[in-house]
């Protein structure tokens, strides 16, 4: 595989992968659900140090990346517990909160690496093309997951909550266990994501999951629109790989992502799929009133 379409193409198609899983695992939060999270790395975090820590001790890859997967799971349930009776800009500072506590876990602790990471990380033993296609085919079945949970009644139930919360409890809509199942499943997927992003890159160290990514993975949902699963998917594969195709980008992420955000808030509200689902909607009003 690598021969046929060259390392540095895998290394980008890789990035693009476990990308587009960390924008689909906030999108089933934030996008499906309306819960607010700034604290995503923390799960992609756990996720990573979990599946990292169990490999470097000799568990299998598929093991680890289940154990890691379950650690950021759990964790997320307990943070969706912590803020079942918070909303709107009060979730989002909890979560925040969340991301600053586990980064100061992590650096305090040295049989976490401390200040220094993990490093030497087993790979997973499938080479680079066959962990590329192996994050390609994750992404895919998360991709099509997500899609068939929107139309589901569960993703009904979704909707209802990010509509208005206090209407879907007065249809009988339980509210908090779908925004704990919602926290569970969206965190769940950060923590494989992270996993991967481990076994990728060899080496976790905590500044690798601080604020600037939470708003990173925020960034891409928002810019691809909030809840339809292509945008995201969009958004996420093409700022993922901005900083490989300019590389003077790397230094001004942060600027970048800023103005794209200001862009998308003051132009198109829905993002690129808001975008797009307009531009369509006017192209059919104008064909039908079209003698």
């Amino acid at each position: 595989m690598v021969e046929i379409i060259g390392a540095y193409q895998v290394s980008l198609i890789t990035t693009m992968g476990i990308s587009v899983i960390l924008a689909l695992s906030l999108n089933l939060i934030t996008g499906f659900c309306g819960q607010i999270s700034l604290g995503h790395a923390a799960f992609i975090g756990a996720g990573a140090y979990g599946a990292a820590m169990l490999t470097t001790a000799g568990w299998p890859f598929a093991a680890g990346l289940a154990a890691g997967t379950a650690i950021a799971a759990v964790l997320g349930l307990v943070v969706g517990l912590a803020s079942l009776r918070v909303r709107h800009d009060f979730l989002a500072i909890t979560t925040m909160g969340v991301g600053f506590l586990f980064l100061g876990v992590v650096r305090q602790q040295e049989w976490l690496g401390g200040e220094m990471g993990i490093s030497s990380i087993p790979d997973a033993g499938l080479g680079k093309g066959g962990y590329m296609v192996l994050v390609v085919l994750i992404a895919a079945a998360i991709a099509l997951f997500s899609v068939h949970l929107k139309r589901s009644w569960m993703g009904y139930a979704f909707d209802a909550i990010a509509d208005d919360e206090d209407t879907a409890r007065m249809v009988g809509v339980d509210a908090a266990r779908y925004k704990l199942t919602a926290f569970a499943m969206g965190t769940g997927l950060a923590g494989l994501g992270g996993g991967l992003y481990a076994h990728d890159v060899k080496f976790i160290a905590p500044d690798s999951f601080g604020f600037i990514e939470s708003i990173t993975i925020l960034s891409m949902v928002v810019i691809g629109g909030i809840g339809p699963v292509w945008g995201v998917i969009v958004a996420a594969a093409v700022l993922s790989v901005l900083p490989f195709w300019f590389q003077f980008i790397e230094e001004y992420k942060l600027l970048l992502y800023g103005g794209l955000l200001f862009a998308v808030m003051r132009f198109s509200p829905g993002g690129l799929a808001g975008f797009v689902a307009g531009f369509v909607a006017k192209h059919k009003r104008r064909r039908a009133a079209a003698p």
